[in-house]
């Protein structure tokens, strides 16, 4: 790992600390916590990357906010990212997370759903303790900013598993990147930056430049994790070549689409008709052959690559006039990380 990989890596943790940390307090109450807060405690345990409480606090230092000010909103995207993935996990019947058995592998599928609405609940509480700590107006716009981006998010979740459940083989890469801009942009990069440089007082017009930043960003955060899901090592932490098995339209499946034999093309798309749990393992392994033996692992590498050199571009249009700081720096340095790492 490289020096500045890992004090990348070291930043992230300590946003992260203090982002769950503030999480967890959200999930104290009376009641018995056995059966809700214990479950729900559950992801925010095991180490993650906390990308987007992150990018929310690092965004609110480098436009010259108190990051502090900033915390209950990095809290509220740490919550409603883990009840994405709680029910993520679900819908795609995902057996490891972050490395151990996934909610409803552990808790079974009711309790997991259950879970999942629970820390959305969480995520509303810490948004309306906005209120007092930066005034009334502030609060019902990040609330808005909130609203629009779950929106955004679940329609793209919507427009993958349409996308599957309709057999859909006539994608192209811009497809795919409309649907990442819904489906992770929002709620990965835009949102969090957003929320950030709202907090430290800029204008709502003044954020334009933070949306095609922010989608560069979380194209080439997406782009990566779905590459690591056919080659990642055991830093990884789910199960290699899920995507595969689930027959989610990423850039792979989409050059290999294009790029395939006759024949293969054929054995491929009797494959995607198959239902996620008819597929067998042989099967996913010969998808993913084929997706090396025709370069669309390169392909996909070598376009997340092209993602980020925009996104550095994009860079310079947000943050360009914003004085040095170690959080602009680590933005920054954000951008070559996302097509580096390795989990």
């Amino acid at each position: 790992m490289t020096t500045t990989r890992r004090a990348i890596e070291s930043r992230l943790e300590e946003y992260g600390r203090r982002a769950r940390h503030k999480a967890l307090v959200y999930l104290d109450g009376d009641d018995d916590g056995e059966y809700l807060r214990t479950p729900a405690s559950d992801y925010l345990l095991r180490p993650g990357k906390a990308l987007r409480p992150a990018m929310c606090l690092a965004a609110c230092g480098a436009f010259g906010g108190d990051p502090d000010r900033a915390m209950p909103t990095a809290a509220a995207l740490e919550l409603l990212h883990t009840a994405f993935l709680v029910h993520d996990d679900v819908e795609d019947d995902s057996d490891l997370r972050r490395g151990l058995p996934t909610l409803h592998r552990r808790y079974g599928r009711a309790v997991a759903i259950n879970t999942g609405d629970g820390l959305i609940v969480y995520a509303m509480a810490a948004l309306d303790d906005n209120r007092s700590l930066l005034g009334r107006r502030l609060a019902a716009r990040l609330a808005g900013e909130f609203q629009f981006m779950a929106r955004q998010t679940v329609e793209g979740q919507a427009m993958e598993l349409g996308w599957q459940r309709r057999g859909r083989i006539d994608l192209t890469p811009d497809d795919y990147l409309d649907l990442i801009m819904k489906k992770t942009c929002w709620y990965t990069t835009v949102l969090p930056l957003r929320a950030g440089a709202l907090i430290a007082g800029r204008r709502p017009d003044q954020l334009a430049a933070l949306v095609r930043f922010g989608f560069f960003l979380g194209a080439a955060f997406q782009i990566r994790d779905d590459v690591l899901n056919l080659v990642g090592g055991e830093r990884y932490g789910k199960e290699i070549l899920g995507d595969i098995r689930e027959g989610k339209r990423t850039l792979m499946l989409i050059h290999l689409l294009t790029a395939a034999s006759p024949g293969e093309r054929r054995r491929l798309q009797r494959f995607l008709r198959l239902a996620p749990g008819e597929r067998t393992p042989p099967m996913v392994e010969e998808v993913a052959q084929m997706m090396h033996r025709h370069g669309s692992i390169a392909f996909a590498e070598e376009f997340g690559r092209g993602i980020a050199r925009s996104a550095q571009v994009a860079f310079e249009e947000a943050f360009g006039a914003v004085p040095d700081s170690p959080e602009k720096r680590f933005i920054a340095e954000l951008v070559p990380y996302m097509v580096e790492r390795d989990r």
